[in-house]
């Protein structure tokens, strides 16, 4: 049985990675239903319930308003980064992050890559105590990092903690691995060591000096697009030789997280159950306390559903995800399960580690040299980096082809209209 890492990163409106899928023939990923709740170390304080009408009374009587100014703050981000796909759509590409979002929500979206998260929610009426248990739980488990993060990752992550997100059946990597099919690319399996400029009269190319299992090898290519990060923290192995001025690694850090799957008997009684038959949540978000030494739990299912298939229940044997900042030693693992009989850890860096005084990756690291990662700066998901690639594949082109008048332009949303 095969299970997934990732969390499922796609919403219904996001476009590409689900036309991606349709395009050839994925499958959505048949939902199962679970619960969540949020712990602070001591009691649930918040918890879902299979009445709808009931959570929200909760959340009203809890937090007052909060949340309805939350979900309108979310949905009008939203609505304006939706425009990207009508502006690629009609082919048009942008030569920075700054100007793909600035094209999108002007400098109101750059300014959200600058400010912190908190500041923006309790500048919009949002309460401290909301902010505590129900914000920090969600940045928590999707990047690992707290409210300071900036506005504009934050709203990401936001509307990534939805209800109705879909994933792909067999697991979202085969969204890559068909792309690769369908483009009928020529792979080659190598590691890329350096690269370097090669001008020859007018012509500017780029000899990728590389290593595969028979040996070393060079080739030239007219346009390179890196999609690795190039911070230190991660050591991509690529160096580049011969630019000027010149330039190795881009400033910043990825943020290391410990996924530790395992196999046994979930701790209820941890949680203020101390009956596992009456522990009702799938899974389990923290708010920031700092004796609680993950982030979440939560109960995984296979990337591939069963039509008859169901969650083990909490007095059965199952498969948990942990996230935490740091490998669990053995009491921990005690704490969080009665039993178990198996573990697995990956130690890995999946996001950017966010800071409100950081600026936004180049796109254009050199003539023809693309930079795909610095995407991740706003905002790291699935479909962010989508967006990017299609963004990279377009301003390629324009540029090959020297047509300007497709890079950067303003107001497109008046421009669409009157082309139609």
């Amino acid at each position: 049985m095969t299970m997934s890492l990732e969390v499922p990163s796609f919403t219904p409106s996001t476009s590409t990675c689900r036309s991606l899928s349709s395009s050839y023939g994925l499958k959505y990923r048949r939902s199962v239903a679970g619960k969540t709740a949020v712990f602070n170390g001591k009691e649930v304080i918040l918890e879902e319930t299979d009445w709808y009408l009931l959570d929200l009374f909760r959340l009203w009587w809890r937090y007052g308003i909060s949340f309805i100014r939350l979900q309108m703050w979310v949905e009008e981000i939203m609505e304006k980064f939706m425009r990207i796909y009508k502006y690629q759509a009609h082919g048009y590409a942008f030569s920075s992050v700054e100007e793909l979002l600035d094209s999108l929500g002007g400098s109101g979206f750059i300014n959200m890559t600058r400010r912190p998260l908190s500041d923006s929610l309790l500048e919009l009426g949002v309460s401290q105590r909301f902010i505590d248990e129900v914000i920090a739980p969600v940045m928590r488990v999707n990047y690992g990092q707290n409210v300071s993060i900036p506005a504009f990752i934050g709203a990401v992550s936001l509307a990534g903690a939805q209800n109705n997100l879909w994933a792909v059946e067999g697991g979202n990597k085969l969204v890559c691995s068909g792309l690769l099919k369908i483009a009928n690319a020529n792979l080659r399996q190598a590691q890329v060591n350096a690269i370097s400029p090669i001008q020859s009269g007018e012509a500017l190319q780029y000899q990728l000096s590389f290593t595969t299992a028979a040996g070393t090898g060079s080739e030239l290519y007219d346009i390179v697009v890196l999609a690795t990060p190039l911070q230190a923290s991660v050591g991509s192995g690529v160096q580049f030789q011969g630019f000027t001025p010149p330039f190795d690694q881009l400033p910043g850090n990825y943020h290391s997280t410990v996924a530790t799957i395992v196999h046994g008997y979930l701790n209820t009684s941890f949680f203020g159950f101390s009956d596992p038959r009456l522990f009702p949540f799938a899974s389990i978000l923290t708010t920031e306390t700092p004796d609680l030494f993950f982030n979440s739990v939560a109960s995984v299912c296979p990337v591939n559903i069963s039509a008859g298939f169901r969650r083990k229940q909490p007095q059965e044997a199952g498969v948990y995800k942990v996230f935490s900042p740091q490998p669990l030693d053995k009491s921990q693992l005690k704490t969080l399960f009665r039993s178990y009989y198996s573990v697995q850890v990956t130690e890995w860096q999946p996001y950017s580690h966010y800071g409100s005084s950081q600026g936004l990756p180049p796109v254009e690291l050199h003539p023809n040299l693309y930079y795909l990662n610095g995407i991740e700066w706003a905002g790291s998901a699935m479909e962010m980096s989508s967006v990017a690639a299609k963004n990279i594949a377009l301003l390629a082109y324009h540029r090959w082809n020297r047509q300007t008048d497709m890079v950067d332009q303003r107001d497109l949303m008046h421009r669409i209209k009157t082309e139609l």
